[in-house]
């Protein structure tokens, strides 16, 4: 068994490799959307399924709470944590509409919305990008497979090509991580270095 566990190290760093390569500037763009919304007193809204709405959560924490650096509460959140938001939309109205109906109710222009889907075909995720694009806010994807519906919607399109879930997981877990760190490093570092 342990070439199994071999086989999985090797490729999921080859997933995250390819990803690094082909989105490293637009994670440093994204960071830097995210870091200038902050500055504009704006937020982070963020929401996927299943495993992408646990790494929803995760970012939100990561703002709201710290990453690394001691630092102010960065305004950050997961539209994936109300339950009885999401299901009395989901009971009174469809699944579909679970975070759209947050976007439009929470969500003003210079927000940003930050969506993950590991197919870019999630229904509930179309309709949140198509309303937080009326809303006049920035969308980013982390997508996977080639980007999906989603892919071709969103501002930018941040896209771990692989077919298997768990790999785009994990090279979204790394994207997550590398924009906290970004953000902290624009909002909190990069004007020391530079005085």
């Amino acid at each position: 068994m342990e070439d199994i566990v071999q086989e999985i190290g090797r490729n999921c760093m080859q997933t995250g490799e390819r990803f690094i390569r082909e989105n490293g500037s637009a994670l440093v763009s994204v960071a830097e959307k995210i870091a200038g919304a902050f500055l504009n007193d704006r937020k982070l809204l963020i929401c996927g399924n299943g495993g992408s709405a646990a790494d929803a959560q995760h970012m939100a924490a990561e703002f709201v709470n710290r990453f690394q650096l001691e630092r102010p509460s960065l305004p950050a959140l997961a539209l994936t944590t109300d339950t009885s938001v999401i299901t009395s939309i989901g009971n009174d109205y469809s699944f579909e509409e679970i975070f759209s109906k947050q976007v439009k109710a929470l969500g003003v222009s210079g927000d940003i919305l930050l969506v993950i889907s590991t197919s870019g075909e999630s229904r509930n995720i179309v309709t949140a990008v198509e309303a937080a694009k009326h809303h006049g806010m920035y969308t980013v994807g982390l997508l996977g497979k080639d980007g999906g519906k989603v892919g071709g919607m969103v501002d930018t399109a941040l896209v771990a090509r692989s077919e298997v879930t768990a790999r785009i997981q994990e090279a979204h877990l790394l994207a997550e991580h590398i924009i906290c760190h970004l953000v902290d490093y624009i909002l909190f570092q990069q004007h020391l270095e530079n005085d």
